[in-house]
C-alpha cells in the first residue's frame, strides 16, 4: 500500500473507501501512455502518484509523465496555444448551498430587503447584466460567462415561480422566496440570459447546479430546462459545480451540492438540447490521486458517450479564505509538482477531449506557462471580471490583455491563436503587429481590450467589481 505522500494537504485522516493503490507497475503504466494506448484507471493512478510503490513524487519519473503528456499535446492539437476575449458576469453570490471550498457566495437572507447588517455581496438586475455586456462587448469581447449563486428568488420562468409559489412552505421546501422580499429582484434565468445575449455574443452559462436549481420542485427533464434555456440565448454550458465526482468527496466538500449521477444527467440533458458542454475539476483539499482519476474516468466515459465536451479545465483550489481552510480541514492547496502531474495526467487519461487548459487565475503567470508545456494548450480567457478566485484569496489579477498573451505565449517558443469558445473558429496572432487585440468579436477591429493608464483599469465593466 502506498503511504500517504507529503502533498498540499493529507487527506490521510478521511475514512477513504477509495485509495491510491493498484496492481499495476509505473513502468507499464508510462509505456502505455507513451504509446497512445488507452488508459485504466490503475494506469491513471500510476502516473500521477509517479508510483504507488513510493511514499512522494519522484521527480525523475514526474518529468517522464510531463515529456509523455507534452508529446501527446503536440500530437494531438500542434503548437498552438489559444485564448478568448471573454468577460465574467456572475449575476448574483446569493446562495444557501453552504459548500465549504468556496468564498464567493453569501447566505441568502443577507439579501433581503428588511436585513439589517452589511455584506460584500451584490446582485444584478437583468438590465445592469446587459449594460456590462453591451458595454464589453465594444470592447471587443464576444464570449460572456456568468456562473452565480443559487439566490432563492431564482426560477427559471414566470411558470417556474408560479410551481415554487404554489409549495407549502416554498422557503423550506424548495429554497424559493419571491422577488419582493429581496433588496434586488435577479429576474428568471430566462430573463438574465435574454439580457446578456446581445450583439452576437456566445453566452456559456448554467452549470449542472443552476440547472438543478432552474427546474427544483418541477418534475421537469434536464433537457427540458436547458432547451428553454437555449431559446433564450444560452450558447453553451460550463461543466463546474463537478469538484471531484465521487460521492464520499462530495459528502465531505459539499454535501448540500448536486450529486454526481445528477451533474452527468444534467451534462447529459445540455447536450441533448444541443448544446457544447465543457468539463472542468477542481482539487487539492481533501481528495486523494485515485479520487482525480476516477474523476477523470467519469468525464472520459461521458465524452465517449456524447462527443459533446469542448475543454477541461483544471481548477486548482484557491483556499485561503474557505471554509476548509477556516475550519482547520486543510493546509493549504495542491503543490506544482501535483499540479503539472494533474494536468499531465488529464492530457494522457483524457484520449477523447482535444483541449486542456492552464488557468493564469489558478496558477499564476509562470506555472501557467509551465503547465503549457505539461499537456496543456489553452491559455483561459481575457476574463475582464472574475470574482470567484478573487474572492476565495486568488491574487494573481482579473485581466489579460492580448499584448501579454502574444508576449507570454511567444516566450515559450509557441504561437499564440485567438480563439472561439467552442475551438471551431481561430485566428492566429500576428506577434509582430504594433498593437494587440480580438477580431473574433461581433464588435471587434482589432484594437486593445483596454485603455489602462497607469495599470489601473477602466472601463463600465468594472462597475459592480
Amino acid at each position: 500500500m502506498r503511504e500517504p505522500a507529503p502533498t498540499g494537504n493529507d487527506s490521510s485522516g478521511f475514512d477513504f473507501e477509495i485509495v491510491p493503490e493498484t496492481d499495476q507497475s509505473f513502468e507499464n503504466a508510462l509505456a502505455k501512455a507513451r504509446s497512445g494506448e488507452r488508459l485504466s484507471v490503475d494506469d491513471g493512478v500510476e502516473l500521477i502518484t509517479t508510483g504507488t510503490e513510493r511514499a512522494e513524487i519522484d521527480p525523475v519519473r514526474k518529468e517522464q509523465v510531463l515529456e509523455a503528456a507534452d508529446r501527446r499535446r503536440a500530437a494531438v492539437v500542434g503548437e498552438d496555444v489559444t485564448f478568448v476575449a471573454n468577460l465574467n458576469n456572475n449575476v448574483t453570490t446569493a446562495c444557501n448551498t453552504g459548500c465549504l471550498f468556496c468564498n464567493f457566495k453569501d447566505t441568502a437572507h443577507q439579501f433581503e430587503a428588511d436585513y439589517d447588517g452589511e455584506h460584500a455581496g451584490f446582485t444584478k438586475t437583468p438590465a445592469e447584466s446587459r449594460a456590462i455586456v453591451e458595454d464589453a462587448l465594444d470592447m471587443g469581447i464576444y464570449e460572456v460567462t456568468s456562473v452565480s449563486g443559487l439566490h432563492p428568488a431564482f426560477a427559471l420562468d414566470a411558470e417556474h415561480r408560479e410551481i415554487l409559489a404554489a409549495h407549502e412552505d416554498p422557503a423550506s421546501t424548495v429554497d424559493y422566496k419571491p422577488p419582493e422580499a429581496y433588496e434586488t429582484d435577479p429576474g428568471t434565468y430566462v430573463e438574465q440570459l435574454r439580457a446578456m445575449s446581445v450583439g452576437g455574443v456566445h453566452l456559456h452559462s448554467m452549470t449542472p447546479e443552476e440547472a438543478q436549481h432552474a427546474r427544483r420542485g418541477t418534475e421537469w427533464s434536464y433537457e427540458d430546462v436547458y432547451r428553454t434555456l437555449r431559446s433564450a440565448g444560452l450558447d453553451s454550458a460550463p461543466g463546474t459545480a463537478a469538484e471531484i465526482l465521487v460521492e464520499e468527496v462530495r459528502e465531505v466538500i459539499c454535501p448540500g451540492k448536486i450529486s454526481t449521477d445528477e451533474w452527468v444527467a444534467a451534462i447529459e440533458g445540455a447536450v441533448d438540447a444541443g448544446l457544447d458542454v465543457t468539463s472542468t475539476m477542481m482539487y487539492g483539499h481533501v481528495e486523494n490521486e485515485a479520487h482525480r482519476v476516477h474523476h477523470l474516468k467519469v468525464l472520459r466515459d461521458l465524452q465517449d458517450r456524447t462527443g459533446a465536451i469542448t475543454e477541461f479545465v483544471p481548477l486548482s483550489f484557491v483556499h485561503e479564505n474557505t471554509p476548509l481552510f477556516e475550519r482547520g480541514v486543510v493546509a493549504g492547496g495542491a503543490t506544482d509538482a501535483e499540479d503539472e502531474l494533474l494536468v499531465a495526467v488529464a492530457r494522457l487519461f483524457l484520449d477523447n477531449v482535444e483541449n486542456v487548459q492552464s488557468s493564469w487565475v489558478k496558477y499564476g503567470n509562470a506555472k501557467g506557462l509551465k503547465l503549457l508545456n505539461c499537456g496543456a494548450n489553452d491559455f483561459m480567457g481575457t476574463i475582464l471580471s472574475e470574482e470567484i478566485t478573487t474572492r476565495a484569496g486568488g491574487s494573481y489579477g482579473e485581466f489579460r490583455s492580448f499584448s501579454e498573451y502574444v508576449e507570454m505565449v511567444s516566450a515559450i517558443g509557441r504561437r499564440p491563436v485567438e480563439r472561439s469558445t467552442d475551438y471551431r473558429t481561430r485566428r492566429p496572432i500576428d506577434v509582430d503587429a504594433a498593437v494587440h487585440g480580438p477580431r473574433l468579436g461581433p464588435r471587434a477591429d482589432g484594437s486593445p481590450l483596454l485603455d489602462r493608464p497607469g495599470g489601473e483599469r477602466t472601463g463600465p465593466a468594472y462597475a459592480d467589481d
